[in-house]
Parts: C-alpha cells; sequence; structure tokens
C-alpha cells in the first residue's frame, strides 16, 4: 500500500495575480526599483526623488536609474510629476500588484516551514486502500498514533510531476511512523502518515516507508471524504499537511 483576503479567497486571488505576472513579466531590476519606492513611502504617497537620490539607493549610476524609471513609467508601473531638480513618484495600482504578489511569493517559501501544500485532482484507485486501511494492524496504529479512526479506503490524489519535491521534503521532517506487522503468513510494510487537510477536513496523507516518489497521494480520514465533500474523478484537490 502506497498508503489565503483571507483562506481561500487569498489562496485564489493569489493564483490569479501569479497567473497574471507569469504571463507579462517585469524584469528584475524594475522590480527591486519598485520596492525600492515603496520602502520610501511610494506606494500610498506621492514622494519627492531625484534619479540620483535613486541611483544612491540602487547602488547604480544615475544614467541607469533615470532608464528604470521610464521603463517603469511606460509599463503603467508609476506616475511621474517632472519638476526643475526633482520629481514626484507614485507607484500605481498595478504596481503594487506586482509588489504584492512578490510578497505572496515569498510567504508560500516561509510557509513551508509549517506546512506543505498539494494541489491535485482525485482519481480513483485499485481498491486495495479499503483492505489495507480495514486491517486491525494498520487500524490501530493509525487510532493511537493519528487519533481518529480511519474510514475503510483512501482518496487518491494525483498531483503534478514537478510536485514530488514536496514529497522529498516532508520525508526530511520525519513524520508518524506506523509500523510493519506480521499477520496472515505475510509482512504488512511500515508507512509514514503526515496530519493534514483534505479541502479542509481532517485527516492525513500515507507514504511507504521506503523511498517512492509517486505521482498519487493517498489520504486517509474518519470521514469517508468522496461523499463527504462530493468529490468525483477529476475534481480539484488541494491538501494541506500540518508539520
Amino acid at each position: 500500500m502506497c498508503l489565503r483576503m483571507k483562506g481561500k479567497n487569498l489562496l485564489k486571488q493569489s493564483e490569479n495575480k501569479q497567473a497574471g505576472s507569469r504571463k507579462n513579466p517585469l524584469k528584475p531590476y524594475l522590480i527591486q526599483t519598485l520596492k525600492e519606492l515603496a520602502l520610501l513611502g511610494a506606494v500610498h504617497n506621492k514622494i519627492e526623488l531625484s534619479s540620483h537620490e535613486l541611483a544612491e539607493q540602487l547602488q547604480t549610476s544615475q544614467q541607469t536609474a533615470s532608464r528604470y524609471l521610464l521603463e517603469l513609467d511606460t509599463n503603467e508601473m508609476i506616475t511621474r510629476e517632472l519638476g526643475v531638480k526633482k520629481q514626484l513618484i507614485q507607484i500605481t495600482g498595478k504596481g503594487a500588484e506586482v509588489l504584492e504578489n512578490e510578497y505572496l511569493s515569498y510567504k508560500q517559501i516561509f510557509d513551508l516551514t509549517s506546512k506543505v501544500v498539494f494541489k491535485g485532482k482525485l482519481v480513483s484507485g485499485m481498491g486495495e486502500g479499503k483492505y489495507y486501511t480495514g486491517h486491525k494492524g494498520y487500524a490501530d496504529q493509525f487510532e493511537k498514533r493519528l487519533g481518529f479512526i480511519a474510514y475503510p479506503g483512501t482518496l487518491n490524489v494525483e498531483i503534478e510531476y514537478i510536485e514530488r519535491n514536496k514529497i522529498r521534503l516532508l520525508r526530511s521532517y520525519g513524520g508518524i511512523e506506523i509500523h510493519e506487522f506480521q499477520a496472515e503468513n505475510r509482512t504488512f510494510g511500515g508507512v509514514v502518515c503526515f496530519k493534514a487537510t483534505i479541502n479542509g477536513r481532517k485527516g492525513a496523507i500515507v507514504l511507504p516507508k521506503r523511498s517512492h516518489y509517486a505521482t498519487v497521494l493517498e489520504c486517509i480520514s474518519p470521514d469517508n471524504l468522496r461523499e463527504t465533500l462530493g468529490l468525483h474523478d477529476g475534481d480539484a484537490v488541494e491538501i494541506v499537511v500540518h508539520l
């Protein structure tokens, strides 16, 4: 057996913004310039700034700083009111959106210290999960170590190939070990579990103890997740593993 706006609104908004950013990526040096302007207060107010002062902030030449401002202006990331020596600069809503997207990306990176998120789609298994999860040797350990009686059967979620790297990350945290045992003249292999929520419902993912990076995650829960969540093959499933 191989046994975030807030909440969903924030997650959906983050996905939409990141998708938009990928279509029209802003060059890294322009994002850095936007960040420096934001730190000077240009998100909420107009700031008075010369290209020389910006060049010092960016540790580049005045000519280069002027070019960066021109590119940001052309891309409608900032507005400028030109003066004799300085200019009044403010970041537009479009520019603020780019910065917010950067923030959400970094937040996702550092959130990995407390949780790992998998997104996939529901697929049907071979039916073996029901036999294994219902076996006393596994069921008793699930109840003792996970704190719930597992519904017989697993919910199988197919993830993207690249997402397998997150499984490697999970294994580095150890997980909750379910020991192998002998029964019916055979050995039932050990697995490693991680407490998780599956579309918001309490459960766990079950990984084989040996290194195996399949693209299908098997989930267990005290509930019949297909029925409780009204899921069908192909439906989107989000698994949040709590470390």
